[in-house]
């Protein structure tokens, strides 16, 4: 039995940020946060990375307890470590020593070998402008697919 694709988005990020630079990293995780995964119920809301002693962090990346966990169950907000190779942590670091930078969860999905990957992205902050003017561009693009599907 295959079951249906997971493709967890944060659907925030590419409205308050700019992307620049994408990155796909693997997750150190438990058993029962795996499971959890694969059924669905995690979320990248106001979830961030960062560096710390060389190693990259996502927090406050929520994965729901599994219901089948007993005492073995996860805390459903712990930091994660994120799996990079050397020369991506270091553009990494380099990026984040600016100012406005930092480092984004995007997506959170699972591999064709089982794995659970993380899509994150070096991002710069938008100004309240540039928010208005990407909400302006997205009614116009939907307008024009009004137009042309009549």
């Amino acid at each position: 039995m295959k079951q249906a694709p997971i493709n967890i988005k944060n659907k925030r990020a590419t409205f308050d940020y700019e992307l620049l630079e994408t990155y796909t990293a693997g997750i150190v995780l438990t058993g029962t946060e795996i499971k959890s995964i694969r059924l669905g119920k995690a979320s990248l809301v106001d979830t961030y990375c960062l560096l710390e002693k060389g190693e990259l962090w996502v927090r406050n990346m929520h994965i729901a307890e599994y219901f089948y966990g007993t005492y073995n169950n996860h805390v459903a907000r712990r930091d994660r470590k994120l799996l990079l190779n050397r020369n991506e942590l270091r553009k990494l670091t380099r990026a984040t020593k600016e100012t406005g930078f930092t480092i984004v969860p995007i997506r959170l999905f699972i591999n064709d070998k089982g794995l659970a990957k993380l899509v994150i992205a070096v991002a710069k902050g938008k100004k309240q402008y540039d928010k208005r003017q990407s909400l302006k561009e997205k009614e116009d693009k939907r307008s024009m697919d009004r137009m042309f599907k009549k």
